[in-house]
């Protein structure tokens, strides 16, 4: 498994004075933590990391954008990434801290701090890794995986920037904001039920890493909006990080939004041997196809995804097998 250990840091070091000293009489919530660095911006939401004064630890406080506060559909699925991952409990999901309303009334929650690299920047860099590393990674996201559908919810947004491999070979899946539930009758949420923001892509958008991260992972019944999603629609997006790791490419690539769109609901891919320039085993080419398939009911589940991940496919490997 990729390993990335970090420099000693001499400030980091545990002292007696940091661990015995009392805490306040009164605990006033509005300064529990002190804010050190942005560490990310995304479109819609600020991750910075911040010492708890109280515990005497960094952690990640993760908030919406100063625009987007008070937006009730984004304050939703910052209280749902919140929650979800809390209840998951699970070792490959990160772990949630507290949940909470800062001095001005937003709403924020904290996370474990975790100094590592994301699958899309160790991709970047996949000559540098045996297939067995990269496999036992995609192994700890399908136990994540597997651990969520068993608590009735699906991610939605599985994709390698969403994945954090830690120095100490730790494998977390992150984002949950967009992740499905039911409610306890068994009736659907009444939202709409695909909420990736497929509307908002330019069609002439030509940028290649703003579509991997958008359209690429998802499933034809994602796009297509299909009211009945399931937990195969993880699946298939799992497919695709294990055809890339295989291939060295997504399955469907096009200049244009529209077009990856249309691929990913109509076209059979190519087998990743026909694209590596590795050795690619039988076994895991023949689970990325399955996980493939246009029709959800003829996808492996997370269980078998894992098992046949945990398989001797080592000695069954083909560099240019074709269809």
């Amino acid at each position: 498994m990729p390993t990335f250990q970090q420099p000693k840091d001499v400030t980091s070091r545990i002292h007696l004075e940091d661990t015995d000293r009392p805490l306040p009489e009164v605990l006033n919530p509005n300064t529990r933590y002190r804010i050190i660095a942005t560490i990310a911006k995304g479109g819609k939401s600020l991750i910075q990391s911040c010492m708890d004064m109280h515990l005497g630890r960094v952690v990640a406080y993760k908030t919406l954008r100063p625009e987007l506060r008070g937006d009730p559909i984004e304050e939703r699925r910052l209280l749902r990434e919140a929650r979800v991952s809390a209840m998951l409990q699970h070792p490959n999901t990160m772990p949630t801290y507290e949940l909470g309303r800062d001095a001005h009334g937003n709403t924020y929650f904290t996370m474990k701090l975790v100094h590592g690299y994301t699958l899309r920047e160790v991709l970047n860099y996949r000559e540098r890794y045996d297939l067995g590393q990269l496999i036992e990674v995609l192994e700890q996201v399908a136990n994540a995986v597997q651990n969520a559908h068993e608590h009735g919810v699906v991610h939605r947004d599985i994709k390698p920037e969403n994945i954090l491999v830690g120095p100490y070979g730790e494998v977390l899946l992150l984002d949950w904001g967009f992740a499905k539930v039911w409610n306890k009758d068994g009736t659907a949420p009444d939202e709409p039920d695909q909420e990736r923001p497929i509307d908002d892509l330019e069609p002439s958008m030509t940028g290649h890493q703003k579509l991997q991260g958008t359209l690429c992972y998802m499933a034809p019944e994602q796009i297509s909006r299909d009211a009945d999603i399931s937990f195969a629609a993880d699946i298939y997006s799992l497919g695709v990080v294990l055809y890339e790791v295989l291939a060295g490419r997504v399955p469907f690539e096009g200049e244009f939004a529209h077009e990856v769109l249309e691929a990913v609901q109509t076209q059979l891919p190519p087998t990743p041997s026909s694209l590596s320039k590795f050795p690619v085993p039988r076994l895991l080419e023949d689970l990325a196809m399955q996980c493939l398939r246009k029709s959800p009911a003829e996808r492996p589940d997370a269980a078998d995804f894992v098992r046949t991940l945990q398989e001797d496919w080592s000695q069954d490997l083909s560099r240019h097998r074709r269809n």
